[in-house]
């Protein structure tokens, strides 16, 4: 059989071959590195900064972020994994061409801010080395940060136009790292406060933490004095921060690739030891931080925060990992304009879009506002996540054709744009009259928009069965599907590296990574006075700093050498 006309056809238009399809363990990896990122140290400081209380921290983060797991469980990756297409493709297919071009245009400007954020935030690290004053302000107070700014965000741009490819690599191999370092910065940070608030470097007991939390941390009182947030503002951010990616299904285009949707569940990985842990640990090295330097936490940034509670690998930590979290979203954006714009590369797009980015970066407020940033982000794709709901689990349900507008041929859906310009008018109506938390207007505005999209399909043609168009479309499907058993057959089997030099330098970065934490915990948990304590933490800065040195080596190492085997 030829198959010549799907050979020219982009990859990214068809579904995901069996053969390209993953296990669970490949999808807790992926979640785990993604959500350990410079974000966590800006968000962690800005719930202490908000005045949230310390059960309200530890109950309400765990409820947001399980609420999280099963949106992602229960409604994108049962879409993703039965249409196995990314949400851009299949948007074109239920949508058509204008509704796909309007929602590239708020990608463009999501992942632009977001760029531009972790930017400002890997610069706190070099502005921090060259002791340029922390920038409070929303604009830029000093010359020479911008100059920081400037140049970390060009190379950043560059990396994405060229080499986007080798950053994603090595990112997959910066998670474990990650996490030991988040946990072992609040570890470090532990005694310091409890000096400050118990008169003693050690803890007896969990209701010393609850102590600590309550009069040094999370006090229950923001940065002007006021009553802080409660505990249904923390479950709702907690769930609302990547409302861009479940309920607004982006990531269709990572759980596509999922053998099954229960994996879903993995995503527990990033939101549980991700952004549960990170962002507690991130609050306590934030207010350990504040105590350490007698300021306050509104007077830092991350490049403070990280450098006191890790020394030089603080620097790394913030480094890369605003470096790898601004490197994908740009490569994001890049792709998004190229789609609007088809007559550029997505390298010249991605060089314009990186350009206004790091203007944009030299601006601090970008990342000192990351939670109503990601919030209002939220609301602005939600109702396109809303529409593809509908369409897919709603509409077989109630007799409605799914596809109706690819069947009619139509380039334009009225009430897909009408439906998801409604949605924004009605979410961002609510938030202007104040008449609930922000957190939670994503709910609000999906269920309108999901009963406005029904209501104007029904007008347009949904309704109506399309028996001829439908055969034709499986018959399209099932010649893909043989397709792809075709390019499986083709394929090459995986070489797997089982060499002992491979071996060696796996052991060696979990060893590293096993002696940095041990070194925390020895600055936690023997260190009975404050001279024993800053002796202990000198020691972690000095060989946790070894230690990440080496695991980054070995790590890279082993990557090249398995990818050097399956070239």
């Amino acid at each position: 059989m030829s198959f010549e006309k799907l050979d020219n056809v982009s990859e990214e238009q068809l579904p995901i071959a069996k053969h390209k399809q993953h296990g669970w363990k490949h999808f807790l990896g992926l979640y785990a590195g993604e959500h350990v990122a410079a974000t966590e140290f800006v968000i962690g400081a800005t719930f202490v900064a908000l005045g949230a209380k310390t059960m309200d921290i530890l109950l309400g983060l765990l409820i947001g972020n399980i609420l999280a797991i099963l949106s992602w469980t229960l409604i994108t990756a049962p879409i993703a994994t039965q249409t196995r297409l990314s949400l851009y493709t299949y948007l074109e297919k239920i949508a058509g061409q204008s509704m796909t071009k309007l929602y590239n245009w708020a990608n463009v400007i999501i992942f632009t801010v977001i760029s531009a954020a972790m930017i400002t935030v890997s610069s706190t690290a070099v502005r921090y080395l060259f002791n340029i004053p922390a920038q409070l302000n929303w604009y830029p107070t000093n010359p020479w940060f911008v100059l920081v700014v400037l140049a970390v965000g060009i190379v950043v741009v560059f990396v994405a136009m060229y080499g986007f490819k080798t950053v994603s690599e090595f990112s997959s191999i910066c998670g474990p790292w990650l996490f030991v370092m988040f946990g072992s910065g609040a570890l470090v940070m532990m005694p310091a406060l409890a000096d400050s608030v118990l008169g003693t470097t050690t803890l007896s007991s969990i209701k010393d933490f609850i102590t600590i939390g309550d009069q040094s941390i999370w006090t229950g009182v923001n940065a002007h004095g006021q009553p802080g947030i409660g505990l249904l503002e923390v479950i709702g951010f907690a769930w609302a921060a990547n409302t861009i990616t479940h309920f607004g299904l982006i990531d269709m285009a990572l759980l596509r690739y999922a053998k099954k949707p229960i994996y879903g569940l993995a995503t527990s990985s990033g939101m549980l030891f991700g952004h549960f842990i990170a962002w507690i640990s991130a609050g306590i090295m934030g207010a350990g931080t504040a105590v350490l330097v007698k300021k306050s936490i509104i007077e830092l940034d991350p490049g403070d925060v990280a450098f006191q509670a890790l020394g030089l690998s603080g620097f790394v930590i913030v480094i890369i990992a605003g470096w790898t979290t601004a490197n994908a979203n740009l490569y994001r954006a890049g792709l998004a304009a190229q789609a609007i714009f088809h007559r550029y590369t997505r390298r010249q797009t991605t060089l314009t879009v990186g350009l206004v980015t790091v203007i944009v970066a030299c601006f601090p407020f970008v990342f000192g506002k990351m939670l109503p940033l990601l919030t209002y982000a939220g609301l602005l794709v939600v109702p396109v996540g809303a529409i593809v709901f509908a369409e897919h689990m709603i509409f077989p349900r109630i007799g409605y054709s799914r596809y109706w507008v690819s069947y009619k041929k139509l380039t334009h859906s009225t009430p897909a744009v009408a439906a998801w310009g409604i949605g924004l008018a009605f979410g961002f109506g609510l938030n202007a009259l104040n008449i609930m938390s922000f957190y939670y207007l994503f709910l609000p505005t999906w269920v309108v928009t999901i009963v406005v999209y029904t209501l104007l399909a029904k007008r347009y043609g949904a309704d109506k069965a399309y028996p001829a168009e439908q055969a034709e479309m499986e018959r399209k499907n099932q010649l893909v599907e043989e397709y792809h058993e075709h390019q499986a057959q083709q394929i090459d089997p995986i070489v797997e590296d089982t060499s002992l030099l491979s071996k060696a330098l796996k052991t060696i970065t979990w060893i590293s990574l096993g002696i940095t934490l041990a070194l925390a915990c020895i600055t936690m948990f023997a260190s009975p006075d404050m001279t024993s304590y800053l002796n202990n933490r000198d020691t972690f800065y000095l060989y946790g700093f070894i230690c990440t040195l080496v695991y980054f080596v070995a790590a890279y190492w082993a990557l090249r050498r398995k990818k050097a085997l399956q070239a």
